[in-house]
């Protein structure tokens, strides 16, 4: 299994390129069980919404799945 520093590094990547089926597979594996990183992927996604939202004047939409985690 990958360690969450190789993990936050696949997280980064997705958004920039297509990973491959080995680096998928290890992606959600990893994600099904570490909250810690799952929360990382969801930050990161949000962060780059609101930053395209904000390059375009507007305010981010996002979908429930892609809100940012509540502290708990």
């Amino acid at each position: 299994m990958l360690s969450c520093e190789k993990i936050t590094e696949l997280c980064s990547q997705e958004m920039e390129r297509d990973l491959k089926l080995g680096e998928k597979v290890s992606l959600s594996t990893h994600l099904m069980m570490c909250s810690g990183c799952t929360n990382f992927r969801k930050q990161m996604r949000f962060l780059r919404l609101a930053a395209r939202a904000y390059a375009h004047g507007g305010a981010a939409s996002l979908p429930p799945e892609d809100e940012p985690p509540t502290a708990s």
